[in-house]
């Protein structure tokens, strides 16, 4: 899918790229299969801001996406592709024989009139849902489930791809788009393919009308504000320790460079072989 540029007739069109859409085949979503998204402005239950630079943007409508395909053995036939507002990728609307309809993640190259199953039995074609117990090593997959019948919790994005390096005593090698190295069931789902819309990434919004038509506010740095409002705040000229020898912060104080967030006793770092950095995992 490329991109498309345009003459720099105003400033802001000058960086301004957006999708062709050349894929979509379908305007409108099916009824049946769509919610009403509601927007907290980023405040919680008691109207406090938990998140903040969130707020306006256009009305969105969350599409239902079939991320388990739990229907085995059945042909589904693609009927159209279609835009989603709150991801990245694209969705495939499936008719089932059964002329039941419903939405999962395009794979890249998925085209309407395509026929897809899902099922241990299923061929290892782009779009059919496998058990990595019969999936081909060294093949592309996405949609990726964690624990069995869950379904697809990982590698979702635009463009992403995950690839089977290997099987063994029950469990499959998988590497993911990070570049980490994890042990998956072998009985859990997966997705032949890469996730379409692999352009996403050189899409560029080019002016701030952009941004908060999606929904996202202004947020100025910490350096640039005053001592009162963060901790980085203040200092003589343009400081980057906040005008001391300090670490960046977060406003309350949480260290923003170099802090790992991750648990350090988490009971799934012994699924992970690789960490994303390429080092391996040190046994607990």
């Amino acid at each position: 899918m490329p991109v498309k540029t345009f003459r720099p007739l105003t400033p802001s069109l000058r960086y301004v790229t957006i999708a062709s859409f050349e894929e979509i085949t379908k305007q409108r979503p099916e009824k049946h299969l769509v919610k009403r998204r509601v927007k907290t402005g980023g405040r919680n239950c008691y109207g406090r801001i938990t998140a903040r630079a969130i707020g306006g943007g256009h009305k969105q409508k969350v599409r239902l996406v079939d991320f388990k395909r739990a229907k085995r053995g059945m042909t589904a036939k693609v009927v159209a592709v279609e835009y989603d507002p709150i991801r990245s990728a694209r969705l495939a609307l499936l008719e089932y024989s059964d002329g039941e309809r419903r939405y999962i993640i395009a794979p890249n190259g998925i085209a309407v009139g395509a026929e897809v199953r899902s099922g241990p039995d299923a061929p290892p074609e782009l779009g059919n849902c496998l058990p990595l117990r019969v999936v081909p090593v060294g093949m592309a997959i996405h949609n990726i489930e964690l624990v069995p019948g869950r379904g697809g919790q990982v590698v979702r994005a635009a463009g992403g791809s995950a690839m089977l390096m290997s099987r063994d005593q029950g469990y499959a090698q998988v590497r993911l788009p990070s570049g980490e190295i994890r042990l998956i069931n072998e009985e859990c789902y997966a997705t032949i393919g890469q996730v379409g819309n692999t352009d996403h990434e050189n899409i560029v919004l080019g002016k701030a009308g952009r941004s908060r038509h999606l929904g996202r506010r202004p947020m100025s740095r910490g350096m640039v504000r005053n001592p009162v409002d963060h901790p980085n705040g203040g200092g003589q000229g343009k400081s980057k320790g906040g005008g001391g020898r300090q670490h960046l912060t977060s406003p309350w104080g949480l260290l923003a460079k170099g802090y790992r967030t991750r648990k350090r006793r988490k009971n799934s770092d012994r699924f992970i072989l690789v960490r994303r950095d390429g080092r391996p995992m040190k046994a607990k």
